[in-house]
């Protein structure tokens, strides 16, 4: 059994009326991978937030190798907070947005590093992040509106790895690229999982996605779970309605449009 990195219990979150996160529990093991899957306004995404510590739950409690990420007041001082944010790193859909445009992807490297790690070689590390993620001293000298969206993401991925994380987060990381580019991300993903001891947490809508690269996957609508498992056992045999009809939805031969909306709206 291995040691388990990320445990979720019973988040809560509300917004007014709106309860986003009802009740959400689960566990990412060490170098494991675990799905969250669900439609807009599902709730998987501030489940992401409160994970990471940019929303605060309501309720409920992140533990990270069984240590309380802190709740609503937090770890206290500079170092505190340093190192809670090394444990979680996120990585969002649309890299450009979170890269500084005026920095080149060495210097934002480079400040990463300085912050967390003020003692360290930033040279070799720099060099050691981007051979990892399958860049160059060339993109290392670029700015990210020069580089490709599949190139931009790679940078995310290694400022995130930067720290060293037990948990990387990657909410829809690959929606926003093409399929060939997609393909090659969630390969270097799997690369950096086998070579280190990492855990993942997909947020996605795309059960393809879901199929190539988790181990485990949580099925949430309406802010609660509704399914959870093994990925080959709830995708080959879901049990609730609505995991069925996520699978329905994906466009094939014989496809059903109007068929899946009636289901969804009897749901």
């Amino acid at each position: 059994m291995r040691k388990t990195v990320l445990e979720a219990v019973g988040l809560r979150r509300a917004y007014g009326p709106v309860q986003a996160v009802d009740d959400v529990s689960f566990r990412l093991a060490e170098g494991g991978s675990l799905g969250i899957v669900g439609e807009s306004g599902s709730g998987k995404t501030t489940t992401a937030r409160i994970v990471v510590g940019l929303e605060h739950a309501d309720g409920g409690r992140v533990l990270v190798h069984g240590r309380d990420r802190g709740g609503r007041a937090g770890p206290r001082g500079k170092a505190g907070r340093l190192a809670r944010a090394r444990e979680v790193q996120m990585v969002f859909q649309d890299p450009f947005l979170s890269l500084d445009p005026r920095t080149t992807v060495g210097g934002a490297l480079r400040e990463t590093l300085r912050l967390h790690f003020p003692d360290a070689d930033h040279g070799r590390r720099i060099a050691e992040l981007l051979n990892q993620v399958g860049l160059g001293a060339r993109e290392a000298d670029a700015l990210p509106r020069q580089l490709s969206g599949g190139q931009r993401q790679r940078v995310a991925i290694a400022r995130a790895l930067a720290v060293e994380p037990a948990v990387l987060v990657l909410d829809e990381a690959v929606a926003a690229l093409d399929v060939s580019v997609q393909a090659q991300i969630l390969n270097l993903l799997a690369d950096i999982r086998e070579q280190t001891r990492i855990g993942y947490l997909f947020i996605t809508h795309d059960l393809g996605v879901v199929r190539c690269v988790t181990d485990d996957v949580v099925v949430m609508r309406s802010g609660r779970i509704v399914e959870a498992g093994p990925t080959a056992q709830v995708l080959a045999a879901p049990e609730h309605p609505y995991t069925r009809l996520l699978l329905e939805s994906v466009p094939r031969p014989g496809w059903d449009p109007q068929g899946i909306a009636a289901a969804r709206r009897a749901l």
